[in-house]
């Protein structure tokens, strides 16, 4: 029995969301996205809710379950409120900025590292030393944050590179003489 599963996804204000056959299609003030539901659930719409329950009582069919409630989720998130990760860039030099449609780095590499912006994501640079990822599909965001991280991922010895906002490094002590 999922207990994520059991669980209605409520549908805000400004959201259309329409199901035909096992597509559901949501539509906010944000934007658009489609969820394809595989036949080991049944999705509906009761009362403002939407509603996933498993098809048959077979062991795909309740793993299934939770896992394309909480895909539900995110896409009716998603297209209401969007997604946001955020980034610091630590170290002497380490600066970011935005030209024309690419994200610029300089991370002390003799050269600057050009990540082109992807469509439908909009990445904000408020300092030199911060990013700020946004987007309707919450993958997207998650893989492109992801790939900025992974150009100078945080050392532990001085913290420098790009981590995640939230993200806790664990210092290591220096060698000792």
């Amino acid at each position: 029995m999922s207990r994520i599963g059991l669980m209605p996804v409520a549908i805000p204000d400004g959201v259309t969301v329409d199901l035909v056959d096992k597509i559901m299609t949501a539509k906010g003030k944000i934007g658009e996205l489609n969820l394809t539901f595989i036949g080991d659930v049944v999705p509906s719409i009761e009362n403002g809710n939407l509603i996933v329950k498993p098809a048959n009582g077979s062991v795909k069919a309740q793993k299934m379950w939770g896992t394309y409630r909480s895909l539900a989720s995110n896409v009716i998130k998603g297209v209401s409120e969007g997604f946001t990760k955020e980034l610091e860039v630590n170290g002497v030099g380490y600066r970011v900025q935005i030209k024309g449609k690419d994200l610029v780095l300089q991370l002390g590499y003799s050269h600057e590292i050009r990540h082109p912006i992807p469509e439908g994501i909009v990445i904000k640079c408020e300092t030199q030393n911060e990013i700020s990822v946004f987007g309707v599909d919450k993958q997207a965001v998650g893989s492109v944050a992801a790939k900025i991280r992974s150009y100078r991922p945080p050392e532990p010895y001085k913290g420098k590179g790009i981590k995640y906002k939230d993200e806790i490094v664990l210092r290591k002590e220096g060698k000792k003489k």
